[in-house]
């Protein structure tokens, strides 16, 4: 059992603002919470988010390992890998 006069005032029904509207209640100690942020207009639960590459680090990556990069590598190496199909089939039969 909780002791008499010990423990703040619980409001079941506080209301939570986000830009002078109500989003939510919920329970708290404060009549009234203001936030600027809640799941309701945040970027990830909206599906709005986008990832920025500003620097290029993806690109950088893929040409330090190889794995595509500029275009022309990407072409190269499908030229390469077409002139060496037909000599692979002809050794085969």
């Amino acid at each position: 059992m909780a002791k008499p006069n010990i423990h703040p005032t619980w409001y079941p029904d506080a209301k939570v603002f986000c830009n002078g509207e109500v989003v939510m209640t919920t329970g708290s100690t404060s009549p009234e919470l203001h936030v600027d942020v809640w799941s309701g207009n945040h970027p990830f639960y909206t599906g709005t988010q986008k990832i920025l590459d500003t620097e290029g680090r993806v690109d950088r990556f893929m040409r330090k390992y190889g794995m595509g990069g500029s275009p022309s590598a990407v072409a190269a190496a499908e030229k390469a890998a077409a002139e060496t199909a037909p000599e692979a089939a002809s050794t085969e039969a």
